[in-house]
């Protein structure tokens, strides 16, 4: 495996918000980092001789994955090395040249998000030829057979315990709407796992859009769902930031009796749970600080030739109304 001699780098330091009494473990205030700055580059000063690793995700402006790459971080800092981190910004274009990048400045790994799960494909085989492992992070690439391992969440269970919710709370079904993200293969799964859940409880699915995985989009799309369709009981997004997307749209829209899930357990998401009038029900709760950590190891196993797991799902669960004061409300589990 390549190794290259690389300087320190200068870190942005982070706010620390502090945490509130809660009775599970939210992370630490670092797992709650304020992005200040795209990219992360190195200052060649003095000598280092620990592994350098990459990390590109699909937008570091979403709260889940700067949690995972501080996670990653706060690991690979312990063992001495250093994270290169690339912001895509949403589009797989620019992470395929960013990745090339990394290729040139010489990393050793990769931690990979994807954009688009299947149009990434040129960047891997290009770490594939440069010998620079992959280690696959939160959403599956398609062409597993180019990455060295994958840790994600069970993406599946964190749908189906939404929909097994809402069973509970409409036992005579509704309608249906689904704010998904074709292009991400984690996405997929949650809204799959969430179909799955509802299936023949008397639930139809009067519309679903592609709202890219972002709040604005996902706004924009149920604004235009619900003019089409003003009787909605329910929503299930990919995400949390397309949950809080919807939330503003069903506002803006005059409603008060939907109700809204997503998948992530976002601060900001558990903060809306803690409001009985809020119409966000639940969300399926990852953790992105265990994420990181598990794989940071991983990363560090597969450089130093040591055994690892090729395949690494980390649980999720659900939190709504009844339970979020268990896990807090300013930081993630």
């Amino acid at each position: 495996m390549k190794r290259k001699i690389l300087g320190v780098f200068v870190t942005v330091m982070f706010g620390c918000m502090v945490l509130s009494g809660c009775k599970k473990n939210v992370g630490t205030p670092e797992d709650n980092a304020v992005v200040e700055n795209e990219d992360e580059q190195a200052q060649d000063t003095e000598t280092s001789e620990g592994h350098t690793f990459g990390y590109s995700c699909i937008d570091i402006y979403n709260p889940y994955y700067d949690v995972v790459k501080e996670s990653i971080r706060g690991e690979l800092e312990a063992k001495g090395d250093t994270l290169v981190v690339k912001n895509p910004d949403g589009d797989v274009n620019k992470q395929i040249q960013q990745i090339q990048e990394m290729i040139d400045e010489g990393v050793d790994a990769v931690f990979l998000a994807p954009v688009d799960w299947e149009a990434i494909k040129p960047a891997l085989e290009a770490l594939d030829e440069a010998d620079i492992p992959v280690i696959n992070v939160d959403t599956q690439v398609k062409d597993t057979d180019l990455t060295a391992a994958y840790i994600g969440s069970d993406n599946k269970n964190a749908g189906a315990v939404c929909g097994e919710n809402l069973k509970t709370q409409c036992p005579d079904g509704g309608k249906v709407v689904l704010l998904e993200c074709p292009s991400q293969n984690s996405v997929n799964e949650r809204i799959t796992g969430f179909e799955e859940a509802i299936k023949n409880a008397g639930f139809e699915v009067v519309a679903r859009a592609d709202a890219g995985g972002t709040k604005e989009s996902a706004k924009e799309k149920m604004a235009q769902i619900l003019a089409e369709n003003p009787q909605v009981d329910a929503v299930m997004c990919g995400n949390d930031q397309m949950a809080l997307g919807a939330l503003q749209a069903a506002k803006e829209a005059g409603k008060s009796s939907l109700k809204i899930y997503g998948v992530d357990g976002s601060p900001e998401m558990k903060s809306e749970l803690t409001d009985e009038k809020s119409m966000i029900a639940g969300t399926g709760a990852q953790s992105p600080i265990n994420v990181g950590k598990q794989a940071a190891k991983i990363g560090e196993a597969i450089l130093n030739d040591e055994d690892y797991e090729k395949t690494t799902y980390i649980d999720t669960f659900f939190i709504g109304k009844d339970n979020v004061e268990m896990y807090g409300t300013n930081g993630w589990q």
